[in-house]
């Protein structure tokens, strides 16, 4: 029987800064513990990340290296860049579970080839509140059952890859106005029994794990998810019939850490149902790694959380370990073109949207969700590789002389970007008034298309970010 520190460590997916891993991670690597979880801190060059995970697995071939890879808005390995692949609502407006399925394998074989174990993606959250601030394109949509095809769909590319699914966040954090990062969300539409739909198609496919939500469901608990035996074991394990690796999300986001200390929610985690704790979004350093095992092996010892429990998530977190050993080794190169045909088909556009020669493109820039950072976004790249001699304007208040940028451009056409101009009335207030000067504006949305303008004539919409959505809008605007 391995040591309670042993199993402990077992339970722990810490992050850490750089681009090499720090003499404390090879220790504790080389020790058992779980894992890590990489971020875009971590990631310089494909062929650096597959340095350091062959480093990391050199210290212990058992160890689980994560990473969050949607595809869209949210990349890491393409942080710098942008994702050449979209993201799932571009996926599941193209509505195709085939063209998912590829799309989805190309990240998987990306992420086999790095070395990464455990992509903690897809989203499965219906994004039944169009307010949310945290979901948004990051899910399939919001009609629950396509949602259900889309993500089983993504689960089965990802893992053909041999890489393990993370589904999330359990059971489902669409349904809310509040990002997690910040408070504690309170799901709205209780029971959520359509929530769980894309949650019953992705265990059915498969998936290798699954993450909780720093979400509230009243009717089953008044605890968050992540720290709820009632919705990670009764709902996720009876109910659901899950019998693989419940990952919790991150632990320090404000939605547990207003109310608990972090060691104490590392201890409730797992005895809820949870196996393995994601920490270091934020917290990224040894001390904090070394916190949560002794307070997880001090609570055994105290009795407050039971040894067989720590024995049973450190047993999920290696049967995961097990299986991704047992993977064949990745040799297939990724399918690029892929992702560039899936943002093609996304693309919705309505009206005259032909740019001319010459072009004001003015972006307006909202702060970015904890969730994706920033990440380079818009349409001027790619308009320019296309011919199109152009200047950008950046905008991230109303306070801005529109007007002014606006009479500079008499002659040209001007191209308006926003992303989720439903829920920033700052970039409503620009809109108006570009369109009430410029009525031949071409208005792309690269964000969630739940508010277009009556003025906006020349509509594309993207339904992401991504840097092939771009592409594929610049394609649309520029033959």
């Amino acid at each position: 029987m391995e040591s309670i520190e042993l199993l402990a460590d077992r339970c722990l997916l810490p992050g850490f800064t750089g681009t090499e891993p720090p003499d404390w991670v090879r220790r504790r690597a080389a020790a058992g513990i779980g894992g890590f979880c990489l971020f875009a801190r971590n990631i310089v060059s494909p062929e650096q990340v597959e340095h350091l995970c062959s480093t990391l697995h050199a210290e212990s071939p058992g160890l689980v290296i994560a990473i969050d890879e949607e595809g869209g808005d949210v990349t890491r390995l393409e942080a710098s860049t942008g994702s050449s692949y979209p993201g799932n609502l571009a996926l599941g407006v193209a509505g195709d579970a085939g063209l998912t399925r590829a799309v989805a394998r190309s990240i998987g074989m990306d992420l086999a080839r790095a070395g990464i174990d455990m992509n903690l993606a897809p989203v499965a959250d219906v994004n039944s509140n169009p307010l949310n601030p945290i979901v948004g394109v990051r899910s399939f949509g919001s009609n629950a059952s396509a949602a259900a095809e889309q993500t089983a769909a993504w689960v089965e590319g990802l893992q053909s890859a041999g890489v393990g699914a993370c589904v999330k966040h359990f059971p489902g954090h669409g349904d809310t106005s509040v990002d997690s990062h910040l408070a504690l969300p309170v799901v709205g539409e209780d029971p959520p029994a359509a929530a769980l739909l894309p949650f019953r198609a992705a265990i059915a496919a498969g998936a290798r794990a699954v993450m909780s939500g720093h979400v509230v469901v009243r009717s089953v608990d008044a605890a968050p998810a992540t720290i709820s035996a009632a919705v990670m074991t009764r709902m996720l394990r009876s109910e659901l019939g899950f019998a693989g690796l419940a990952v919790t999300d991150g632990l320090e986001m404000q939605a547990i850490t207003r109310e608990l200390a972090i060691a104490e929610a590392a201890v409730r985690a797992i005895a809820a149902g949870c196996d393995l704790v994601c920490v270091g979004g934020g917290l990224a350093d040894e001390a904090t790694a070394i916190s949560l095992r002794d307070a997880l092996a001090a609570a055994v010892h105290a009795g407050s959380l039971s040894e067989e429990r720590l024995v049973e998530a450190a047993s999920h977190v290696s049967s995961f370990a097990a299986w991704r050993s047992r993977q064949p080794r990745q040799s297939e190169i990724p399918d690029r073109e892929v992702g560039l045909v899936a943002a093609r088909r996304a693309l919705r556009i309505d009206g005259h949207v032909r740019v001319d020669d010459d072009a004001l493109v003015i972006q307006l820039d909202p702060e970015p969700s904890i969730a994706a950072g920033y990440i380079p976004w818009g349409v001027s790249e790619p308009l320019a590789h296309r011919g199109v001699r152009l200047s950008t304007v950046i905008l991230r208040d109303a306070r801005a002389a529109v007007e002014r940028h606006l009479a500079e451009a008499a002659g040209r056409t001007v191209v308006l970007t926003v992303r989720d101009l439903h829920r920033h009335p700052w970039q409503l207030a620009i809109a108006d008034s570009v369109l009430s000067r410029r009525p031949d504006t071409v208005l792309v949305e690269m964000g969630l298309p739940a508010c277009r303008p009556q003025a906006a004539l020349s509509y594309v919409a993207t339904s992401g970010a991504a840097r092939v959505c771009a592409i594929a809008a610049a394609e649309a605007m520029r033959p």
